[in-house]
């Protein structure tokens, strides 16, 4: 196998695994490819709950404009530059959040979204 296999060069298992960006799989950028199949090479190592979690984040993935995925990354960035301080407390208030009934999330939701119209990208 090559160092950047097409959708049709994966493994039966890792396809399996990889589904939710079966589409898209031959558009993704070398890295993401790279990325996404050390994800399928750990699965099989992981619990139901991790394996469930990847599930989920992959069919979120999947369903993404690139804009959003851009956003995303630039998320994930600044929350790994965090201080432990800062990132715990968010992680404690996300629990909070989690906990909630869904019809309370629902109007932080809409709250947040009335503070915080989507910006267009500039092209």
């Amino acid at each position: 196998m090559t160092n950047d296999p097409s959708w049709n060069r994966l493994t039966e298992d890792q396809r399996k695994v990889l589904s939710p960006l079966s589409s898209e799989w031959d558009t993704l950028r070398p890295w993401q490819r790279e990325k996404m199949l050390d994800i399928a090479h750990d699965y099989p190592k992981m619990n139901a709950e991790q394996q469930e979690r990847v599930q989920r984040r992959l069919n979120k993935w999947s369903r993404m404009t690139p804009y959003e995925r851009e956003n995303a990354r630039k998320k994930y960035q600044a929350m790994k530059e965090l201080p432990p301080e800062k990132k715990e407390a968010l992680k404690q208030k996300w629990h909070e959040y989690e906990n909630l009934p869904e019809e309370q999330r629902d109007q932080l939701r809409q709250s947040h979204q009335d503070a915080h119209p989507p910006q267009k990208s500039a092209q």
